[in-house]
C-alpha cells in the first residue's frame, strides 16, 4: 500500500476509533462479570472429581468421528490467538495513533475474551478421552510457528471486512456444534459451544460496526476493498493446518470436508455470510461512488446468486480421513 493510501487510511481510522470505549463496553463484557473456563469444567479440587470426569467421558464415547474432528479443528484454531492479536496489532491505524489508543485497547480486550474459547475446548477435550492431545498440540504449534496469510496486508478495511466475515463464520460452526451436541445426548459439551457462539456473534457485532462507520466516510475504497477480498476469497485463519508428517494445508482441507459431511459449516453458509454482509451494509444503496466502485459493487451483488450455482456443482467427498489427532 501506498504512502498516500496509508496516510489516508490512518486518517479515517482515527476519525472511526474516537468513540472506541463505547463500542468496547456495547460488544465485549466486563471481565469480572464473564464466563471462565472454569465454570463449565469439573473442579479438581472437589470430592466429585474422578466421578464427574468419568460422566464427561461417558458423554463423549458416542460422538462421531466427523464431530470430534471438527471440534479439535475448531479448537486449534481458537488456540491460534498469539498470531492473530499480533496480525490486528500490526494493522495501520492500531498502533499508530498517539496514546491513548483506543485501537489496541480493542485488540487486547477481544484477545482476552477470544482466549478463553481456545482454553475451555482444549480443557474440554483433553478430559474427554477421545484425543490423542500430543498430536493436537503439535498442530496448535505449527499453526502458530506457520502464522497465516488471509491477503488483507495491513489494510484496516480489508482486515475489518476479513474479521466481520470470519467471526460470522466462527459463530455459525460453533452454534452449530452446539446443536449437533444436543442431538448426540451431550447437553454439557452443547452448553459450552452455544457460550462460545454467543461471544462470536458479539464480536462480529463489532467489527460489522467498524465497517458500517468506514463506509459512512469512505464508501468508494471500503467497497473496492471489499470486492478485493472477496474475489480472493475469504480463507479459514487456519488454512495453514497440518499435523506431523502433512503437507502445510493437507489438514485443513480434510477438516473442512469433515465440516461439510456434517453441515457444521458448508459452502452455502459462506455465501449466506456474504449476502448478510451486503444488505447489512446496504451495499446497494450506498451513494457517492466513483466510477470504479460502482463496478465493483455491480461484482458483489451479482456474486451470491453466481456463487450459489458453482455450489449446487460441488460434491462433498464421503471418504473419511484418520486425523491423527483422534484415539
Amino acid at each position: 500500500m501506498d504512502s498516500a493510501l496509508s496516510a489516508e487510511r490512518l486518517e479515517v481510522m482515527q476519525h472511526v476509533g474516537k468513540d472506541l470505549d463505547g463500542l468496547i463496553a456495547e460488544y465485549l463484557r466486563p471481565i469480572e462479570d464473564n464466563w471462565q473456563p472454569s465454570d463449565f469444567l469439573p473442579d479438581a479440587s472437589s470430592e466429585n472429581f474422578i466421578s464427574e470426569v468419568k460422566l464427561l467421558q461417558e458423554s463423549c464415547m458416542e460422538l462421531p468421528y466427523d464431530y470430534i474432528a471438527v471440534l479439535i479443528g475448531d479448537t486449534i484454531t481458537e488456540e491460534a490467538l498469539p498470531t492473530y492479536e499480533s496480525w490486528l496489532a500490526d494493522v495501520i491505524g492500531v498502533n499508530q495513533v498517539e496514546e491513548p489508543n483506543g485501537w489496541m485497547r480493542w485488540v487486547r480486550a477481544w484477545t482476552a475474551e477470544e482466549n478463553r474459547h481456545g482454553d475451555l475446548l482444549n480443557k474440554y477435550l483433553y478430559l474427554s478421552g477421545r484425543v490423542n492431545m500430543r498430536a493436537m498440540e503439535v498442530s496448535t504449534q505449527y499453526l502458530i510457528a506457520d502464522g497465516f496469510d488471509i491477503g488483507t496486508d495491513r489494510d484496516p478495511y480489508r482486515n475489518f471486512i476479513y474479521t466481520s466475515f470470519q467471526e460470522l463464520a466462527t459463530n455459525v460452526s460453533h452454534r452449530r456444534t452446539a446443536t449437533l451436541a444436543k442431538k448426540f445426548g451431550n447437553p454439557h459439551l452443547s452448553k459450552i459451544c452455544g457460550v462460545i457462539a454467543s461471544d462470536e456473534m458479539r464480536h462480529a457485532k463489532a467489527y460489522k460496526a467498524f465497517v458500517t462507520r468506514i463506509l459512512a466516510v469512505d464508501p468508494s475504497e471500503l467497497i473496492l476493498a471489499l470486492e478485493d477480498m472477496m474475489r480472493k476469497k475469504i480463507v479459514m485463519p487456519a488454512h495453514f493446518l497440518r499435523e506431523t508428517g502433512v503437507k502445510m494445508g493437507d489438514t485443513f482441507s480434510h477438516f473442512s470436508d469433515a465440516a461439510q459431511r456434517l453441515g457444521v459449516y458448508t459452502t452455502n453458509d459462506y455465501i449466506e455470510i456474504l449476502d448478510s454482509l451486503l444488505i447489512e451494509w446496504e451495499i446497494e444503496t450506498v451513494k457517492g461512488l466513483n466510477e470504479k466502485a460502482e463496478k465493483a459493487r455491480d461484482y458483489l451483488m451479482a456474486l451470491p446468486a453466481r456463487l450459489l450455482r458453482i455450489a449446487e456443482r460441488t460434491k462433498i467427498p464421503d471418504l473419511k480421513y484418520e486425523f491423527s489427532w483422534i484415539r
